[in-house]
């Protein structure tokens, strides 16, 4: 349980005496100041939820990207009609008064969250809000390093044989019309990531090739102190 560097597994252990012989040991979570944000693609929505979940009751700020890309464990047609079934559910004397059947991939993975926290209690309500979810992946996380979570991962927690779709997929059979327009934008940041990182490598090249040649022009003495110290 957790995420990939951060969450429930590192703690602060404390200990206070409370009598001679007996110590009070109490484990409080190690928190990470920053935002963690998490890259949704390939992970099983509930799974996901659930250790999102536990990290914002333990005070942790949490960003969710490209959640458009989350899988949900059975078909296609199969998770089409769960959601018809939840969209016939409505208040008969005033249907404005809910539940509200929301469309887009990022606040259907924030109501899912919701649903795990006590958001009523002023506990939940603030951790609700420690939560930020989006489609795609828009400034300034497009260049923030991301992070998954090992123990909600579809290719290691669900069966090779097992169906599954994506969540945009099965929004986009029921009303959320923005699955192309945020494909044709992540394109264009795919695009800008591989010209960057292509950037990235020539520069590291030059610079190694830049201290190779710069080695070679010292005296013996003085490559062979660099070398022992670790710096050639």
């Amino acid at each position: 349980m957790g995420l990939a560097d951060v969450g429930p597994g590192k703690y602060e252990l404390i200990a206070l005496p409370v009598t001679d012989n007996s110590l009070l040991i109490i484990f409080i979570p190690t928190i990470v100041k920053q935002k963690v944000v998490i890259d949704c693609k390939g992970h099983l929505m509930g799974r996901l939820a659930s250790i999102v979940a536990k990290e914002l009751l333990s005070g942790q700020k949490i960003v969710c990207v490209r959640c458009e890309e989350i899988n949900i464990s059975g078909s296609l047609y199969r998770n089409k009609l769960k959601y018809h079934r939840f969209l016939r559910l409505k208040t008969n004397t005033n249907p404005r008064h809910g539940p509200f059947h929301l469309r887009k991939p990022s606040t259907m993975f924030w109501r899912v969250v919701r649903g795990m926290i006590p958001h009523k209690t002023k506990r939940g309500a603030l951790a609700l809000k420690r939560l930020k979810t989006y489609e795609g992946m828009p400034a300034p996380y497009d260049k923030v390093k991301k992070q998954v979570v090992p123990s909600a991962l579809r290719f290691i927690k669900l069966k090779p044989h097992r169906r599954f779709c994506r969540l945009g997929d099965v929004l986009t059979k029921v009303g959320w019309n923005s699955d192309e327009l945020v494909q044709k934008l992540e394109s264009r940041r795919k695009a800008r990531s591989e010209e960057y990182y292509k950037d990235k490598v020539e520069k590291r090249r030059r610079l190694a090739k830049a201290k190779a040649e710069a080695l070679t022009k010292l005296p013996e003495d003085q490559r062979e102190a660099l070398v022992h110290c670790g710096y050639a």
